[in-house]
């Protein structure tokens, strides 16, 4: 590789040169011959091509692929004002497309919140709060949200309430794990008025430690968690929009350029607005497809239909696209493992009227024990009307049964698989035993029976967004700390692993033939690696980077060698 200046403009080549090659790598007709010239080739790369032969260059035209070869072939078919990229030996990826991530969610608080991600020891997270603290306010609250757990830091531990205050000895700390524990700093409670709320303290657990004194950390369910962290204060609308305008763009940094959102807890619906402006004002750099989740718990069908009167299913552009509903479908299957009879009728009445409307619905569910209490009120509605063409999905499962996938496949749905298990692949391996943990997720079981399988990492709460941390994972069913889980029979390659984060991800928003390919004809949606993910070791994976990220041919991200190139949103 070498990092010599990347861009610079061609010449003008001889016309008859230039047809034939368009003729040759096109596919086109003669009544097609004199095609414009492309607006942007990049060559001398390594292009991860899925079928078809082997290519090192490609040529965009209005935001698609128009063609791949060797970067002879794509070079003669620049125009004078063609700009000409040159990758130096890079790996170039289909853009990656996270199936599964709460991604509006994150952006709204991206920029004013801490973040713990890739933090390797407890040091280097306080650091990060105390850092925080001194470019903020007295008296102002800095918040981690999520996306990191104990085992990845070399301490092995959480930190303490001790630790937190001589980090922002000044400010209210509120530092969130999973959806399990919270720290709050001394005075935190007070200010939230948490002893006031009795109903929500009463689901609340005061850890202590061996002398019977608090430690500061509290303890809940999903539901408890979610509700402590809607007394926090929100960030102003300005606050929202620079955030979600950050967090697009660190995606952009990891190779992502299109993301699928299923809701999910403490998104209201005016926290669309940001997303809804930036849309309008022509300045996402990535695709979003996104569901809406219940509000209201007994109100769903109602709720839903109020926010669906105007927004039709696949509503949208190549940019922003309404998919459907979920991953709360009805909050008596939402985290509940034992619904009774009248919460299953209730999910039977909402998804006889998606079926009505033509709706896509995902579905929030982790245990396969337990599996049943959904799959057989979809089987019921499925024997009513046919459900395959809708692209159902149910996402996490990480325990699925062969008889659960193959009860998948006859319903046409799909399954949306994280990453969850690098971060808690300890708790499931001292709940269920190594057996158990050898086949969990079944990767290669599911691919193998065709099952359309989308892979993601549901960040930014449980999970670090980066999708070559989940790649690897896939790859070598490690945890943070190292433990392998996964037997190598479940192992997929590093192709198949990439098709599952590329293709795969498309089928679940009726895109697999527009996007997730390097192929003619379809969407100029790439990344350009710091590392060849098809060569480097395993355990090298997760630290890759992206030095370029294109999206329907603009450059939305570019750094290293590529930085000049970052083109501005419209």
């Amino acid at each position: 590789m070498h990092d010599a200046a990347p861009v610079r403009r061609s010449s003008v080549l001889h016309v008859c040169c230039r047809t034939a090659l368009l003729i040759a790598l096109c596919g086109i007709g003669a009544t097609h011959a004199q095609a414009p010239p492309p607006d942007t080739i990049l060559i001398n790369g390594r292009l991860v091509v899925y079928s078809g032969a082997p290519a090192q260059a490609l040529a965009v035209r209005d935001g698609k692929i128009a063609a791949l070869g060797t970067s002879a072939d794509i070079r003669a078919l620049a125009g004078p004002v063609t700009r000409v990229i040159d990758l130096g030996g890079r790996t170039v990826i289909p853009g990656l497309i996270d199936s599964h991530i709460h991604a509006i969610r994150a952006g709204l608080s991206y920029t004013t919140e801490v973040h713990w991600f890739g933090a390797r020891t407890l040091k280097e997270a306080l650091d990060r709060l105390r850092a925080a603290a001194q470019r903020t306010p007295k008296g102002t609250w800095l918040i981690v949200a999520g996306g990191w757990i104990d085992r990845q830091f070399e301490e092995g531990r959480r930190p303490t309430q001790t630790e937190i205050l001589a980090a922002a000895p000044d400010h209210h700390v509120y530092i969130q794990l999973l959806y399990s524990h919270v720290l709050l700093d001394p005075r935190s409670a007070a200010t939230l008025g948490l002893a006031e709320k009795s109903d929500l303290a009463a689901r609340l657990t005061n850890e202590r430690d061996k002398e019977g004194r608090p430690t500061g950390w509290l303890a809940g369910d999903n539901r408890a968690i979610s509700d402590l962290f809607n007394l926090l204060p929100r960030p102003t609308y300005a606050q929202k929009l620079a955030g979600t305008r950050a967090f697009f763009r660190a995606l952009n940094a990891m190779g992502i350029t299109g993301v699928s959102d299923p809701g999910g807890y403490n998104i209201e619906a005016d926290d669309y607005q940001p997303l809804l402006q930036l849309w309008r004002e022509q300045g996402l750099t990535l695709r979003v497809r996104y569901s809406l989740s219940a509000p209201r718990r007994e109100r769903e069908l109602d709720d839903f239909k109020a926010l669906t009167q105007r927004l039709p299913m696949g509503f949208g552009d190549d940019w922003l696209r309404f998919n459907g509903i979920g991953e709360n479908v009805t909050w008596g299957h939402y985290n509940n493992d034992t619904p009774n009879d009248a919460q299953k009728e209730r999910l039977a009445e909402v998804l006889r009227w998606a079926v009505s409307q033509g709706l896509t619905a995902t579905f929030h569910w982790h245990n396969d024990r337990a599996i049943n209490h959904l799959l057989e009120v979809i089987e019921r509605v499925n024997a009513e009307s046919p459900v395959a063409k809708l692209r159902w999905s149910v996402a996490h499962l990480n325990d699925a049964s062969p008889a659960t996938l193959k009860r998948l496949q006859a319903l046409g749905m799909g399954w949306l698989v994280q990453n969850a298990f690098y971060f808690r692949g300890e708790a499931f391996l001292g709940q269920r035993g190594a057996d158990a943990a050898r086949l969990a997720p079944p990767l290669v079981t599911a691919s193998r029976m065709r099952l359309p399988v989308g892979a993601g990492t549901d960040a930014h709460r449980v999970m670090a967004p980066n999708p070559f941390i989940a790649l690897q994972w896939m790859l070598d069913g490690k945890t943070v700390s190292g433990v392998a889980m996964r037997a190598p029979e479940e192992l997929p390659s590093r192709s198949e692993a990439l098709r599952l984060y590329t293709q795969g991800s498309a089928w679940f928003s009726f895109e697999e033939n527009t996007r997730g390919a390097i192929k003619v004809g379809q969407l100029a949606d790439l990344a350009v690696l710091s590392r060849d993910v098809l060569s480097v070791p395993i355990g090298q994976i997760g630290g890759t980077v992206s030095l370029l990220t294109m999206v329907g041919g603009r450059i939305v991200y570019a750094d290293g060698p590529f930085a000049a190139l970052e083109e501005k949103p419209h």
